[in-house]
């Protein structure tokens, strides 16, 4: 027996890791009479779902399933798991009518119906959007339904530093909190919903804390990670030569008519291609120009449009020192969405027992080798749904006494060191399963 007095023993019915949309969303799934502990890193609106700018997409009507069930395989070079890309898609209007449930206000029509637009690879409108700030609308609304129930806490500043595991079943959590806190938070299931990787990367456009904690503690207990390598780099973030987190410009501009243009002002590619396309073409003009990013001119889109689709770009912009009605501004690519991720079935369980995964952080094959604008949202919340939806609360198992009485807590006393470990082992599989994949492709 070890030594552990210094740690907190917490029981919970679920342990949540993250508190982005599929993080909430998951907890309001459960019934209200479970004792549900919810912990991040930073402040519960620290997640990258707040950033979301773009919108969420819905099948409109049926007549729309077939454009965008291709949309989505095209996007993601189909290499998409089709059973997953079909799930995400069917249960998007009922997903729509919870999120309006919850107060979530998108933009009407003079007429009262839903309005939508399009952006990059997608071949019709179909994206629902508050102004340019629709991860912020979602992801507040479901933060006001979360901290309204009494059965859900939320541990802010609270870090993931390993699970509860024996025999490959998960047990629950170990994290460290505010004063150094050592917590062992044990419940019959736990849900990493703990976001993406951008923390990993000098440009990224995610919160500086997302550094794929989760993968690393997969790797450490053998459980199974799908596509580590297939990275998404948004085309669109202003550009600065400050450090810290880029600001997106959505692919919704450009979906509205915004062009981008080279040094001489011409423009060089079409805007509306996936986004690994638009990238690549950026980062190939920026070769021949050997400039440091290329110019997104919103001059095809009216001023009113600009107003009060845009209000935030448009705001930012000029915070920054460029007016986009009157100029085109600097944009440069940066690492935005993480494709791969911890592996998970259609009812996004892990290899390893009692142990789920959803949002950026899993890796179920909806967006294949690459993201379809705006899938994002919607697939963090159609499969946290169907994770919490596959627990069985009525056959639980308990952890076991010598399990938490042979935690060894010296191994979490120097968070700065697992952190370090953590990121070097991410980038290591990351570079692995990069070289894997380039193998294949010379084979």
């Amino acid at each position: 027996m070890q030594n552990n007095s210094n740690l907190k023993k917490i029981n919970a019915d679920i342990v949540i890791a993250g508190t982005g949309v599929a993080g909430m969303y998951a907890a309001l799934s459960l019934p209200e009479d479970k004792n549900i502990i919810m912990i991040t890193k930073s402040t519960a609106e620290e997640s990258d779902s707040f950033l979301a700018q773009g919108g969420i997409c819905m099948l409109k009507n049926d007549n729309d399933y077939d454009s965008y069930y291709e949309d989505t395989m095209r996007a993601g070079h189909y290499e998409n798991n089709p059973e997953a890309v079909d799930i995400m898609i069917r249960s998007s209007q009922d997903t729509i009518r919870e999120l309006i449930g919850y107060g979530v206000d998108f933009k009407h029509n003079e007429n009262g119906s839903l309005a939508f637009t399009r952006e990059g690879a997608h071949s019709t409108s179909r994206i629902l959007f508050h102004e340019d700030i629709t991860g912020k609308e979602i992801s507040s609304k479901l933060l006001a339904q979360v901290r309204n129930r009494s059965n859900i806490t939320i541990m802010e500043n609270t870090t993931m530093l390993d699970i509860i595991e024996k025999d490959n079943t998960c047990y629950g959590i170990i994290a460290a909190g505010e004063n150094d806190t050592l917590y062992a938070i044990t419940a019959p299931y736990t849900l990493w919903a703990c976001g993406g990787i951008g923390g990993l990367y000098t440009h990224s456009t995610n919160y500086r804390q997302l550094t794929g904690d989760a993968l690393a503690i997969a790797l450490n207990h053998n459980i199974e990670l799908e596509h580590p390598d297939y990275i998404q780099i948004h085309p669109t973030t202003l550009y600065s030569s400050k450090p810290g987190r880029r600001f997106l410009i959505s692919e919704s501009v450009r979906g509205e008519g915004a062009v981008l243009l080279n040094e001489k002002g011409e423009r060089f590619t079409d805007e509306l291609q996936p986004r690994d396309v638009v990238a690549a073409a950026i980062f190939n003009e920026m070769e021949k120009e050997n400039s440091n990013h290329v110019w997104l001119s919103l001059a095809p889109i009216d001023e009113a449009v600009i107003q009060n689709h845009f209000p935030n770009i448009y705001e930012h912009c000029l915070e920054e020192g460029y007016d986009v009605t009157k100029e085109p501004i600097p944009v440069v690519p940066a690492q935005h969405y993480f494709m791969g991720g911890v592996k998970v079935n259609m009812k996004s369980k892990t290899t390893m027992n009692n142990l789920y995964a959803a949002g950026e952080t899993s890796c179920n094959g909806v967006h294949g080798a690459n993201r379809l604008a705006s899938n994002s949202l919607l697939e963090s919340l159609v499969f946290a749904k169907r994770a919490v939806n596959d627990m069985d609360f009525d056959n639980t198992l308990q952890c076991p006494d010598f399990i938490i009485d042979n935690i060894n807590t010296s191994l979490y006393t120097n968070k700065e060191e697992i952190a370090a470990n953590y990121r070097e082992s991410v980038l290591n599989e990351i570079e692995r399963a990069k070289n894997e994949t380039n193998a294949k492709k010379s084979a």
